[in-house]
């Protein structure tokens, strides 16, 4: 059996085991929390996450095939410089739980929201908080989705020799049948899985790297003599200034991947799914030490496979650690390697794919078409059984539907995935931010203050993004979120409406 055939055969096996506990998982879930309702448990999980699964889970909803593809190949032609972008990313999972964790579980659970949009709805008591904020959602989760759709095809394509079509069509299959049967329950499962499997691969192709390259002392002179100025203080690819780490961009995106982060609702989502307290430290704990395992590990191998490629071949920096696998790492090493790059392309689309359902099922469905009453339990209530007697079914072919819409626009992809991912992630945050920030710590947030700051937020990110005229290199990110930021306290204290009591008391 040759190279090829033979790491297909081990991603398949992946994706199957994938799919089969995704689907197993979900519905045992199903049968022990049915208690709790059909969309506690398809969009929240029955709020059962321990420390290990919700670090997981965080890692790998995080985590994304920028990680594994677009980084560590900006990496290569950088050189270690690259690292002051991606090790911010360290802390992503620790802040995000600091700040949001206790808060936005116990809020979550007084007004029975299972979603950010229910979160905005409780808070803000606004239809068109929520449709903005939704409609927002979807179209950003839907260019990220590409994004890894992608990165997932263009990997089973480098190392199998798949048609392009095919590998999007195989893994895409995959994801989007569990997601869609199996819901938030068999997300996060899968995601644990997935996190396991990107820890040991990285360890796997570090190895393989160093090993093959001669040693460190070969890499390290091979390095001096080919891509000068290559080490953490350095400019890298071949010396040249790289734009991106000026000090106004590089700042830029540690707001970006770090801070900015608490607005990403793929990550915030999972703060109110968890089971107690202690699950939430644990987390912090492993989610941190797993994080920075992913990224200082890829973005190092990234770097230090310089001597191996000879880079004249590549079209892509996307494609330089697929070639190092599949010209370096024998054929079990290389699909069990190959499928942590794929773990962090479908654990990325799942959670964007069962979030974007929840949002136009749960909070614009149920809530503006089917009118159910804010607060309303999932639990032996009448207008709400009568409301969502089909919504199992439209919640499955919706996210199905999504899923597939990503791949068909994924057929004709653009180049250098990390760009695609880094517009939709500061999309997401200049619209979701404030209000999720400003809405937990500021009782006088309200919701004039929240569609000012998601309408001028937003407006202002997308036009610095096209018109490119911002100095120093400063990411439109910076603006958008310190205009949306002085939107939401002027108009808040400006503003002369009331904070309704009933809310303060749930949220503060």
């Amino acid at each position: 059996m040759s190279k090829g055939a033979t790491v297909l055969l081990i991603l398949v096996a992946y994706l199957v085991l994938n799919l089969w506990l995704g689907i197993h998982t979900s519905r045992k879930s199903a049968k022990e929390h049915s208690d709790k309702g059909f969309l506690t448990n398809y969009f929240a999980g029955s709020r059962s996450m321990g420390g290990v699964v919700l670090a997981m889970t965080l890692v790998a909803t995080y985590t994304s095939a920028s990680s594994f593809l677009g980084g560590p190949g900006l990496a290569f032609s950088y050189g270690m410089s690259w690292s002051w972008v991606a090790g911010v990313q360290i802390g992503a999972a620790f802040l995000t739980l600091g700040v949001l964790g206790k808060k936005f579980a116990i809020v979550a659970r007084r007004t029975n929201a299972v979603t950010i949009n229910d979160y905005l709805r409780a808070r803000y008591k606004s239809p068109a908080v929520v449709i903005l904020c939704g409609i927002a959602m979807v179209v950003f989760f839907t260019t990220q989705m590409i994004a890894q759709f992608i990165g997932g095809a263009t990997l089973l394509q480098s190392v199998t020799g798949l048609p392009y079509w095919m590998g999007l069509l195989l893994f895409g299959a995959v994801v989007i049948i569990y997601t869609s049967v199996g819901g938030f329950k068999a997300v996060v499962t899968t995601d644990t899985i997935q996190g396991v499997v990107m820890t040991c691969g990285t360890f796997l192709l570090l190895f393989f790297v160093i090993y093959h390259a001669g040693g460190m002392n070969s890499i390290v002179s091979s390095l001096d003599a080919g891509n000068p100025g290559w080490d953490l203080m350095g400019k890298g690819e071949y010396g040249a200034e790289i734009a991106a780490l000026r000090p106004g961009a590089l700042i830029s995106f540690w707001v970006l991947v770090g801070v900015a982060v608490l607005g990403l609702p793929q990550t915030a989502v999972r703060c109110m799914g968890f089971k107690d307290t202690e699950s939430m430290h644990k987390a912090m704990l492993y989610g941190t030490v797993v994080i920075g395992i992913l990224m200082i590990g890829m973005h190092l191998a990234g770097t230090l496979a310089y001597p191996l490629i000879p880079a004249e071949k590549l079209d892509s920096t996307d494609q330089v650690i697929p070639y190092v696998v599949m010209k370096y790492m024998p054929a079990w090493a290389a699909g069990l390697f190959l499928a942590a790059p794929l773990a962090a392309v479908m654990s990325t689309i799942d959670s964007l794919l069962i979030l974007a359902s929840a949002t136009i099922i749960k909070d614009i469905y149920l809530h503006y078409i089917k009118k159910v009453p804010l607060g309303t339990s999932a639990v032996n209530d009448s207008k709400y059984d009568e409301a969502f007697d089909k919504v199992p079914k439209y919640s499955f072919a919706l996210t199905a539907a999504i899923g597939i819409i990503g791949c068909l626009l994924a057929l004709n992809p653009p180049d250098v995935i990390v760009w695609i991912n880094l517009f939709a992630f500061g999309g997401l945050e200049a619209t979701f931010f404030w209000p999720i920030i400003g809405g937990l710590y500021w009782k006088k947030g309200n919701s004039k203050a929240c569609l000012a700051s998601v309408i001028c937020g937003l407006a202002t990110f997308i036009f610095f993004n096209r018109v490119k005229i911002l100095p120093l290199g400063i990411h439109e990110i910076i603006i958008g979120l310190i205009v949306g930021g002085l939107a939401y306290f002027i108009v808040g204290l400006a503003s002369s409406e009331e904070p309704d009591e009933e809310m303060l008391r749930k949220c503060f």
